[in-house]
Formats: structure tokens, sequence, C-alpha cells
């Protein structure tokens, strides 16, 4: 995978780096790790200029963020509900789950999106429940930006500094794609196999089929 991410950084520059790591924002198994160090090292030779190059890598990743943050609010609570009901099997999920994840947002959600924008796939998903949960738009900003521009300065300074040894860096960037692609199928699976739903609790009853009941006397 590395290959093709070399050949689009070093021919796009900045447009390279940006338009990859919104690939990567929308489609998780592409690894930003290699993305922006990759970056990194094209900075250190003098293809582009670090700071730029980070910019870039931001912009990117907060487009395909917003992308999901907006698809989320779209989709809503209601209709997540009912997806989660049928597929909970493979997503390993249940609404219990969800539920549990919204009431933890809704304390934490700043120091969470900050968090998660530096942990690989998290980094993607976690525009989801911000959607969802119903996050204002000037914090998901706020702190989406603040957490991908600190991942990827991290990533392209590694790069930077380690460009002298470019044939060094070529060597071990294989290894840590085909890692970072291993660890996210294994949880998969691991979850997958251990999975099991939890004791259904009754939906809330609709506030106009409520108010139809008489009270009892």
């Amino acid at each position: 995978m590395e290959d093709w991410i070399i050949h689009l950084v070093e021919w796009g520059h900045y447009w390279g780096v940006a338009l990859l790591m919104l690939l990567e924002t929308i489609f998780p198994p592409i690894p930003s790790e290699v993305i922006m160090t990759v970056a990194g090292v094209s900075a250190a030779r003098g293809n582009m200029n670090l700071g730029g190059t980070v910019a870039a890598g931001t912009a990117g990743a907060m487009l395909g963020n917003y992308m999901w943050y907006w698809l989320a609010i779209k989709f809503g609570e209601a209709r997540m509900q009912r997806f989660i009901g049928r597929y909970s099997r493979w997503l390993t999920l249940d609404w219990a789950e969800i539920e549990r994840g919204q009431a933890l947002f809704r304390k934490h959600g700043s120091i969470i999106i900050l968090v998660a924008r530096m942990l690989p796939t998290l980094r993607s998903l976690i525009s989801i429940p911000a959607g969802l949960f119903g996050m204002s738009l000037a914090r998901f900003l706020i702190f989406s930006t603040i957490g991908t521009a600190g991942w990827s300065a991290a990533l392209a300074g590694g790069g930077y500094f380690l460009g002298s040894q470019f044939q060094d860096v070529e060597k071990w960037l294989g290894p840590l794609s085909t890692v970072v692609m291993v660890a996210i199928v294994g949880t998969y699976t691991w979850r997958l196999a251990r999975w099991k739903p939890q004791a259904e609790v009754a939906a809330p009853m609709p506030a106009d089929v409520r108010s139809d009941r008489h009270p009892e006397a």
C-alpha cells in the first residue's frame, strides 16, 4: 500500500497529502501513519514545507471529519436505532452501548473528540457520535482541528527528522501499514467472536400515546 502513497505525495505535494488524508478519513484502513510520515520525509527532502505539509494533512482530514459529522446528523437517532437493531451482530454493537456512549459524550464530548483524533481508526469514526449526539458544530470543529493537527504534526515531524535516512524509512513503512491493518481486522474478529447482545430494554412509549391514556384511579 505504501508505494502508491509515496507516488501520490511526490506527484501532488500538498494536494496529494490533503487528498490522501481525506481518503483516510472516509476509509480508515488507509493508514494516516504512513501518509503523514511519507509527507514529512518528502518535506525533509525539500519538496514541501513542513508547516504546509501539516496544514494540508489537517485540512484534508477535517473535510472528511465534517462529512461524517454531517451525515450522522442527517441520518438521525431514530434511523440509527433501527440500523443498530438490524445489524448489531455484525457491528458488534447494541443500542445499550450507544446509550452509554451518549451519556459519556454529553459529559466529556470535547475531551473525547480531542483524544480520539489522535488514535488510529477511532480518529475517523468519532465524527459519527459527535453528529448523532448533537455536538455543536463550533465545538466539533475546534477540538477536532486541534487533535487532528497534533496527530498530523507528530507523524509528519517524525518523517521529517528521519528524512535523511529515507531508505531506512521505506523499510519500516511497509510493516507499519501491515501492522495497522492486522490490528484493525484482529480487533473486529475478536469482538465478533465474543459479542453477545445485552438484554433488551423496553423502548420508551411515545408522548402522543401516553397522553391518550387516562390516569388510573
